[in-house]
């Protein structure tokens, strides 16, 4: 290797002061956000179980949810709880009506 690839002549960068613009202050039209795609979740219950118990599972074993038959089932967008539904059957499929929205206020965290 020669002296220069080992000792490489290094200087910090200048950068020229960026001047403030309108764009920052301006409003997104809505029109921009409506094709983004989100990720929704539906939870339908939960449980802990210990790792041995989980080596236990097999075809058929049945898991116990904390949910109690007949509870509102969550829905979330993105991280954040939205709504409350039932499950229904469209033909092969499962699916969620909707028979609540979740208002949260900013700052307020979803139960």
């Amino acid at each position: 290797m020669s002296d220069a690839s080992m000792n490489p002549d290094v200087s910090t960068p200048q950068f020229a002061e960026l001047a403030p613009t309108g764009a920052a202050q301006s409003e997104v039209p809505l029109s921009m956000l409506l094709d983004l795609t989100i990720p929704v979740t539906i939870e339908l219950g939960r449980t802990r179980m210990s790792v041995q118990e989980i080596l236990r599972l097999g075809r058929g074993s049945v898991v116990q949810l904390e949910r109690l038959a007949g509870e509102p089932i969550d829905v979330f967008v993105g991280d954040r709880r939205f709504a409350e539904g039932e499950v229904v059957v469209i033909g092969e499929h499962f699916g969620i009506r909707i028979t609540r929205l979740v208002s949260v206020l900013p700052g307020e965290v979803a139960a």
